[in-house]
């Protein structure tokens, strides 16, 4: 007898078609019948040693997270409610070009430092590998051999990548050092990696001029990969930083999926039509495209990500040296307040659109959910905390983030960014609060077709045969949510509040979250690329 009969569900199955009534069976992980209308059609119901009533509520495919930032948080907390609440049963990790492997011990040194924002420096974490298939065999064996949270997939950090090739210094890659990247890359997809990002707003990933990314990309494309790119800028000149990335990947003739694809500042207020056009005509001749959004306004990064490019050249302890010279503070002020630093996308500074939203020395956590009102003021931070803060940046427009989110290609990621006091509500609300605002509340998706975008979608750029679907035969990773009811508990004010209406979450058939608790289960496991 089959392990599982979920009855009477409103199955939304990832396709985008209407809804339909069902139970469906689940065996040995995996969807092994549905049988639709059944308490209707008066046909034999299917039987199995446990029976959930669903009525009510709505059984969806598990939800793909598809920028991710918890590279480490797998790694240290089991429990990982912060997605696996949200219905999340898989996240892409190796965002934003920066990630923890390939490495060596010199740049496993410097990304730790560079990237504390994200993730914390990792005193906790054991750092037992330093390829990409070591690192995807550490979240396969996660806690005792018992797996992780959730499922987890990787791209090769292109930022991570040119630091072990080249160093931080701001130049073009020599021909060797160019060969090295290609080997780094190509070995990074060959152990299981499914793609690669690139930072290049942030450094030393920014560094790389067009011709070495498409270079990278061909090597990707050969693996039948995809390229994720933080371009370079989301401010002033967003709309040519995307037809860059469309141009360098068509050149490349690798598939594109471009990273919490956001227009933000004030310069692009309601220009959200301008990018989708670009994006259309792209499609229409031809190009593999896809976008990832948060559904949010403000961003979230590092608040040393605000420097410009050539105060970080070198790396941390460069950045830290410039920083205590007054001179070169200066400068850098200048940069931030009259030009516009590369690191803030070309814009400006308005110190008053930065909230801290983390630090690591105790001693400064008064500064956690303030504004800075100076250069000042972050400077003092950025030299106190060895570049560790976090922050929220207010700049967004919700009018482009709607825009954005109907689009065919749009799929969810919540860029959540874990660590701090008051981290953004993305990294605990982005699923519910796709489904309950911009759903139920809003009506600017239906709910089938938000379901799609957050299932079928990312798995098709995933290449995953066998997720992102209510099917026969597919991986049983799914969720029940009340439509509702379900919302995002996050907040501005109490960002680590989990969702509401999501009680049943299930990896691999097996329950982890069971009527709205987190269970002992860790079935999550690596999600391996298949070269073409």
């Amino acid at each position: 007898m089959e392990e599982l009969v979920i009855r009477d569900a409103d199955v939304v199955d990832g396709s985008g078609e209407p809804s339909y009534r069902a139970d469906v069976v689940v065996d040995g992980g995996r969807i092994v019948s549905i049988v639709k209308e059944a308490a209707d059609a008066g046909c034999q119901r299917p039987k199995a040693r446990r029976e959930l009533d669903a009525e009510g509520l709505v059984l969806a495919p598990g939800f793909i997270d598809m920028h991710a930032h918890s590279d480490l948080a797998l790694l240290r907390d089991p429990d990982h409610s912060a997605k696996v609440a949200q219905g999340v049963t898989l996240e892409v990790l190796g965002q934003d070009g920066l990630s923890y492997a390939p490495v060596d011990d010199r740049t496993l040194a410097e990304v730790r430092r560079a990237i504390t924002g994200w993730n914390g420096y990792g005193d906790d974490i054991h750092f037992d590998w330093r390829s990409v298939g070591e690192y995807l065999d550490r979240l396969d064996s996660g806690f005792e051999g018992r797996g992780i949270a959730v499922n987890a997939a990787y791209l090769v950090p292109q930022g991570t990548v040119r630091m072990l090739a080249v160093g931080w210094e701001d130049r073009e890659a020599t021909p060797r050092e160019l060969d090295r990247m290609r080997e780094l890359v190509a070995e990074g997809m060959e152990q299981g990696a499914v793609g690669m990002s690139s930072g290049l707003t942030y450094t030393p990933g920014m560094y790389a001029k067009d011709a070495e990314l498409t270079e990278l990309c061909r090597v990707v494309a050969s693996y039948g990969g995809y390229f994720c790119p933080h371009h370079r800028s989301y401010g002033a000149g967003a709309l040519e930083a995307y037809a860059e990335m469309v141009a360098l990947t068509r050149e490349a003739g690798c598939s594109l999926h471009l990273a919490h694809a956001t227009m933000n500042f004030g310069v692009n207020k309601d220009r959200a039509p301008e990018l989708i056009q670009l994006l259309d005509e792209a499609l229409e001749s031809g190009a593999d495209i896809s976008l990832d959004t948060y559904p949010y306004t403000p961003g979230c990064t590092t608040l040393v990500a605000m420097l410009p490019s050539w105060a970080s050249e070198g790396g941390p302890e460069e950045i830290l040296r410039r920083l205590a010279d007054d001179e070169s503070a200066e400068r850098i002020r200048h940069h931030l307040e009259v030009i516009g630093s590369d690191g803030c996308h070309g814009v400006p500074m308005e110190w008053d659109t930065i909230e801290i939203s983390g630090v690591t020395d105790p001693s400064l956590t008064h500064y956690v959910g303030r504004r800075l009102d100076s250069w000042a003021t972050a400077r003092h931070l950025l030299l106190a905390d060895r570049l560790a803060p976090s922050i929220l940046q207010h700049v967004g427009h919700e009018e482009n983030v709607r825009t954005i989110m109907r689009h065919p290609v749009h799929t969810g990621g919540s860029d959540g960014i874990l660590q701090g006091a008051k981290p953004h509500p993305r990294a605990y609300g982005t699923f519910p609060h796709y489904l309950g605002h911009y759903v139920r509340e809003l009506g600017v998706l239906s709910l089938e077709e938000c379901v799609a975008h957050l299932t079928s979608r990312p798995a098709a750029r995933l290449r995953l045969p066998d997720r992102g679907r209510v099917r026969e035969g597919y991986r049983a990773d799914l969720v029940l949510f009340d439509p509702g009811t379900v919302a995002a508990g996050s907040t501005y004010e109490n960002p680590r509040t989990l969702p509401t209406g999501i009680p049943h979450v299930l990896i691999d058939g097996r329950f982890v979250i069971e009527d709205g608790r987190r269970t002992d289960v860790l079935a999550g496991k690596a999600v391996r690329n298949s070269p073409v």
